[in-house]
């Protein structure tokens, strides 16, 4: 009996990973290659395939293709977090080189329905952007991009020059610069002589949190809508200045796996995408099985993926009249790794990466006038469907945070969106959308579709299950009002092209009593972080008051308004105020002189109702077993957005930590086992405050640290068929979605906000039942919470009138359980407040407001316990 040729090729790929592989291993014999152009194996001393490579050869190898090709240039469009380029090649004929930003003009007004009906596609080029390794540890796509930049560069012949001249390939070769140095450090620092293709073996354990995310543990394929890093910033900068036809990106999956390209699950496309893209992606997908059908490589598709979230790479171009291809490729995660298709090596991932990069680029000529037909029509046919509905704009604007607004102008804008400032005071929905401080964004334009994406409230679905999110509506998600506009006139209002963060200043001048810091804006918590490091004293409101500024007005201060005396130990007046002066300008924040501690109204200044704050001291433990995604998010919202300062320390060093050296513990969702209970218990008892999110708050309440009590989801109980067993449990999982929340405003966690009902994104079914004790819970589920999103009907049941936020007495200390992340993505700016609010004012929180563990600890002074004041 004959063996499968799959069997005989990874058999090969056995034998020859032992040595270089040939060139002819990837590439054809039949092609000739222009002697001129270097192979990867010719610049680096080594072929493809045997280590695993490093970012900067990457870099290396695209500018040595760049100075010795006429067919490409190399353009650097971002930099890491880590400063590594992110480079993008254009590869096409020279001719078109010599005309390239006309031929971008004339491709992208082919997306202006104003401009395209002249356009004739028959003689334009079709452009395809072709990236890969947007997980760092996902490698076989960025190894892959550099033989395939190879080919496009130096393969002789009419066929390769009139496909190049008929084409404009935009090459990424790794999307995410610092995972993939990560990851190529680990594999090769760890790789044997004799490769062991165990899975137990060390080159295939990469160490906590691994080479998949960013410098901040961010998986950057869940930012392409959201452009929250540098990454993502710079690549979407260079799609919307294209607007490519097609766009790949390049994945691997599970060992045990084969290859997968899309079209996913066809009932799982998002339904803002046409049915031609779907079409479109089918055709496609021929010349990907016919690629692989040729050396033998198992496939599928339509299974397993969707398409529904448009934050990822594959999806975020359906969006846009570009058709986003997935493709999955089984991982060798070092290089040779046991499976159940037999030992699978690295060079044979690559080959399967080369291969349907290849067949793209064949599959964009044969189609090239159907893709640049389709991506004319699908932005023609969004505006006429925009125009036909009765929404024609959205407005957005909080008149209370004019920073949060800002954030999200800024996110918007970067998507090539027209935005208006509007330029009248307008009254909808009960919300006051102020002039020059709200803005509006019309639904006929050419990025119609997207625009819906963003603002739309879905709560209807054809399907159950999702592979990412159900629901992204972005004000929801930096809690600012918006409304549906039935009609506007745009013609005196101004065109925003990027948001303008404001200069503020201390209103009324130097003080020599105080100053009062408002605590709506998103900036005020960086402002009240640097004030603290420096050792200044502040104090917090926990009650409104109106004072008297120098320049003789009287001004209204809410809960959680920031007082910072004038009179401090560690600088002088004058040197206090030229700080404050310069936090102000710096992060848009007003900050008012007072000029006498007698308020008109309300609290005077050395009220006790002005609570003493520390600097929060924070640690973030990290390390096997907890999320990287979550603990990243609170890294990075810490020390990149807030320039706040943050130790994080591994879970195996918390046994030798000296935890009184730290105010505030964030714990993030994983499990905690390894941790010392006792350890812990000694140190929040003392006064510790602990801010503890999702799975976290189990290990708390297992261990007596917690008042916390947990609701159980019912699940369905109509027997269903084997065959359903894994769609009926998917169904009850919640993916991502939207859910309102009803907030206590007087309390610290609630400090900040305006509005008493708050949008939070839900992940997983960990919900929290209402503690005996009602002051104890400040954020609560309303009765039927969802706002945008799934959720099963036994999930929703379970999750009316849930407590999202409880908070324990333990000892002196605090224990602040949350249910959901607040930090989600980074884009969740509506929620990072809440979570800021713990840390800073969690410790000021009243022992009456809160769940007691054990007996509380009475240390509170007689002046405190009479006035009400017990902290």
């Amino acid at each position: 009996m004959k063996k499968p040729l799959l069997t005989i090729l990874l058999a090969w790929c056995i034998t020859i990973i032992y040595a270089q592989v040939p060139l002819s291993y990837y590439l054809s014999e039949d092609t000739k290659y222009d002697p001129a152009i270097p192979t990867p194996e010719q610049v680096f001393g080594w072929q493809i395939g045997k280590w695993h490579v490093s970012h900067d050869k990457i870099v290396m190898y695209m500018q040595v293709l760049a100075a010795s090709s006429d067919r490409v240039t190399v353009e650097e469009y971002a930099r890491s977090y880590e400063d590594r380029p992110l480079l993008l090649a254009t590869i096409t004929s020279p001719a078109n080189h010599k005309n390239i930003d006309q031929l971008k003009a004339d491709h992208v007004a082919l997306t202006d329905p104003s401009k395209s009906k002249p356009l004739k596609t028959s003689d334009m080029p079709v452009v395809v952007y072709q990236g890969y390794s947007v997980h760092g540890n996902e490698p076989s796509g960025g190894n892959a991009s550099l033989l395939y930049a190879y080919h496009l560069a130096a393969a002789q012949g009419k066929e390769i020059e009139e496909a190049l001249q008929n084409t404009i390939v935009l090459l990424d070769p790794c999307y995410n610069p610092d995972g993939f140095n990560r990851f190529a450090s680990w594999v090769n620092s760890h790789k044997s002589k004799h490769p062991n293709p165990s899975t137990d073996t060390r080159e295939h354990n990469e160490s906590w949190p691994r080479g998949r995310t960013n410098h901040y543990w961010f998986d950057l394929n869940r930012d392409w809508l959201l452009v929250q890093h540098p990454e993502s910033r710079g690549r979407i900068a260079k799609f919307q200045e294209w607007k490519p036809n097609i766009l790949t990106d390049h994945h691997e999956m599970g060992r045990n796996s084969t290859f997968f390209f899309q079209p996913g699950i066809p009932s799982r496309t998002n339904p803002l995408t046409p049915p031609k893209n779907q079409e479109l992606t089918g055709k496609i997908a021929a010349y990907h099985a016919k690629a692989l059908d040729e050396i033998g490589s198992l496939y599928y598709n339509k299974e397993s993926f969707d398409d529904f979230y448009y934050g990822k790479g594959s999806t975020y171009p359906d969006a846009q009249g570009c058709i986003g291809i997935l493709f999955e490729q089984a991982s060798s995660r070092g290089h040779l790794q046991e499976s159940v298709n037999g030992d699978l090596s690295f060079p044979f991932t690559i080959k399967n990466q080369l291969m349907t990069s290849l067949s793209t680029f064949e599959a964009a000529q044969n189609l090239r006038t159907e893709l640049l037909d389709f991506q004319r029509d699908f932005y023609k046919s969004g505006v006429d469907q925009a125009k036909s509905s009765r929404t024609k704009a959205y407005i957005f604007g909080d008149e209370h945070d004019e920073n949060r607004t800002q954030h999200l102008v800024d996110l918007i804008s970067r998507h090539d969106i027209e935005i208006y400032e509007n330029d009248t005071d307008i009254q909808q929905g009960g919300y006051n959308f102020r002039k020059g401080k709200s803005y509006i964004v019309p639904t006929a334009q050419r990025q119609a579709r997207l625009v819906e994406a963003m603002f739309e409230q879905r709560t209807s679905f054809t399907d159950s299950l999702f592979y990412d999110i159900s629901a992204w509506t972005l004000p929801l998600a930096f809690n600012i009002p918006h409304e549906k506009l039935l009609n506007i006139n745009f013609s005196n209002k101004n065109l925003i092209k990027k948001p303008t963060f404001a200069k503020k200043e201390v209103i009324g001048g130097q003080s020599d009593y105080a100053y009062l810091m408002d605590w709506n804006d998103y900036h005020a918590p960086r402002v009240l972080g640097q004030l603290l490091e420096k050792g200044l004293k502040a104090k917090v409101a926990t009650k409104p008051c109106e004072a008297m500024c120098k320049s003789g007005t009287a001004y209204k201060f809410d809960y959680g308004t920031i007082m910072i005396p004038a009179n401090q130990d560690v600088m002088s007046s004058d040197k206090l105020y030229a700080l404050l002066s310069q936090l102000s300008n710096e992060n848009g924040v007003s900050i008012y002189g007072i000029a006498t501690g007698l308020a008109s109204a309300g609290i005077d200044m050395g009220s006790p109702s002005f609570s003493a704050l520390r600097a929060p001291e924070a640690l973030l433990l990290v390390g096997d077993g907890l999320n990287s995604y979550d603990a990243g998010e609170v890294w990075h919202l810490l020390d990149e957005r807030f320039d706040m300062p943050l130790t994080v320390v591994d879970m195996k060093r918390a046994k030798s930590l000296n935890m009184s050296d730290y105010k505030t513990l964030i714990m993030t969702d994983g499990n905690y086992s390894s941790l010392s209970a006792a350890k812990i218990r000694d140190w929040v008892t003392g006064g510790g405050t602990i801010v503890a999110m999702k799975g976290a708050n189990r290990w708390l309440k297992s261990h007596g640290l917690s008042g916390v009590e947990f609701k159980a989801s019912a699940k369905p109980k109509r027997k269903r068929p084997y065959a359903d067993l894994s769609n009926v449990n998917g169904a009850q999982y919640i993916g991502g979605n939207i859910v309102e929340a009803t907030l206590d405003l007087t309390h610290p966690l609630g400090y900040g906000y305006t509005r008493s009902t708050l949008p939070v994104f839900r992940r997983g079914t960990l919900f929290f039942a209402q503690p005996k004790n009602t002051y104890a819970a400040p954020l609560s589920y309303t009765s039927n919470p969802l706002m945008a999103g799934y959720i099963s009907k036994e999930n929703l049941r379970t999750a009316g009138n849930a407590a999202a936020a409880v908070i324990t007495r333990v000892g002196s200390g605090r224990v602040i359980s949350l249910s959901d992340n607040p930090n989600f993505r980074a884009f969740w700016y509506g929620t990072n407040k809440l979570f800021l609010n713990a840390i800073f004012f969690g410790h000021t929180i009243d022992s009456g407001a809160t769940e007691s563990i054990g007996k509380p600890i009475e240390d509170e002074d007689d002046e405190a316990l009479e006035h009400g004041h017990k902290h």
